[in-house]
């Protein structure tokens, strides 16, 4: 029996490549002779840079970029073997995780840092760039990456505007004279796994502001910077995002990379299985098992449940899955593609006790549902 182990993370509990061999020893347990494929997947979100650098069997650089509040940290960024395509990651420079609950604020943070990160990764020679979206700390529709990649924003008075969150509402013109000279020459892939618009009820701001640290005050505010940039940049660009799915994602960094990179928004699942290369794997396969830590109605818009589900079911090849907490109905999952799905959660427990036994509890289910399979195979 050939299975293809292929989970996201359990966000807060483990990554994706312990979840990968938590679930290949529960397979092992019940089919010693099995022949297993692994691969940790992400869907554009936090871990996209690293799997697909590891992927191209390439390497990470390290370099020193500022945090969403302007602080100088650490940052890494990775480059495939040919050094011809980077892989970055907004999560490693701009990301919520970089902040303690008491500095989120989507009105002062700022993309400056993933700028950063993309002018060292046209400098070191990048022909192309994927640009993970998901984990964001900001709301500034990218003009922090941009004015790190030369770009300027004035008021209506010629002041110069530093930008983040709260000063969208006070830009009124773009500069761009001073863009970096090799943005032009490089082709930019976001991987984009929310479709939200930039501004409105379902927007950038009222859906993930609070989130960042948003009061309703702020949301508001935000809302109407997002609102009244989004025409400032469509008179300086000729681009309108108003209506553009995932123009939202990431604080609006998703309308951003389209008008600052002249970037392609893609569903950050398809960009990563392509990548992997598990359109062609998947149909050598007798099963597929994947997970991640909460399944909800969210999970079957864009995740990698969705994405491999789209496979299988293509392929004819069963699609299991497990998970932390399950909050989809039979018939979702049937019609998603999904054969079978389980929580691991073996009996009531508070949150740290489900984290710290994580490991065991997929090890248990990936055996038993191997076993099960197995028995009914034969």
């Amino acid at each position: 029996m050939h299975i293809l182990i292929a989970p996201d993370k359990f966000r807060g509990s483990l990554d994706a490549d312990p979840v990968c061999d938590a679930i290949e020893k529960g397979v092992l347990q019940a089919l010693p002779d099995a022949k297993i494929t692994k691969t940790a997947l992400a869907d554009g979100g936090e871990g996209t840079a690293e799997i697909l650098t590891k992927n191209q069997n390439g390497r990470f650089v390290e370099i020193d970029v500022k945090d969403p509040l302007g602080r100088k940290i650490k940052s890494t960024f990775g480059l495939s073997s040919d050094g011809k395509v980077a892989y970055v990651e907004m999560a490693n420079a701009s990301g919520l995780r970089l902040l303690n609950t008491e500095e989120r604020n989507p009105c002062l943070t700022n993309t400056f840092g993933t700028g950063e990160l993309i002018a060292h990764a046209l400098e070191q020679g990048a022909q192309n760039i994927i640009l993970g979206i998901g984990g964001s700390a900001t709301t500034d529709a990218g003009t922090g990456m941009a004015a790190a990649l030369g770009f300027r924003f004035y008021d209506d008075k010629g002041h110069q505007i530093n930008p983040n969150g709260g000063n969208l509402i006070h830009i009124a013109h773009i500069d761009d004279s001073s863009v970096h000279p090799l943005l032009r020459k490089c082709k930019i892939f976001v991987a984009c796994d929310v479709t939200n618009p930039l501004f409105g009820k379902n927007g950038a701001a009222y859906v993930y502001g609070p989130q960042k640290g948003a009061d309703e005050k702020m949301v508001e505010l935000l809302d109407q910077g997002l609102r009244s940039f989004s025409k400032v940049a469509e008179r300086h660009f000729g681009i309108s995002v108003e209506t553009m799915p995932g123009a939202g994602a990431a604080g609006g960094m998703g309308a951003g990379a389209v008008w600052f990179l002249d970037a392609q928004l893609q569903e950050g699942v398809r960009i990563v299985m392509e990548q992997l290369r598990l359109p062609e794997i998947i149909p050598s396969m007798d099963l597929v098992i994947t997970g991640e830590g909460k399944v909800d109605t969210q999970t079957l818009q864009g995740k990698v449940v969705k994405g491999l589900a789209k496979i299988c079911q293509q392929a004819k090849v069963p699609l299991v899955l497990l998970c932390g907490t399950l909050e989809i109905t039979p018939q979702q999952a049937h019609d998603a593609g999904i054969v079978y799905a389980a929580s691991v959660l073996n009996r009531p427990m508070d949150l740290e006790t489900a984290q710290n036994e994580a490991y065991e509890r997929i090890v248990e289910n990936a055996y038993y549902l191997v076993n099960l399979i197995n028995r009914v195979r034969n």
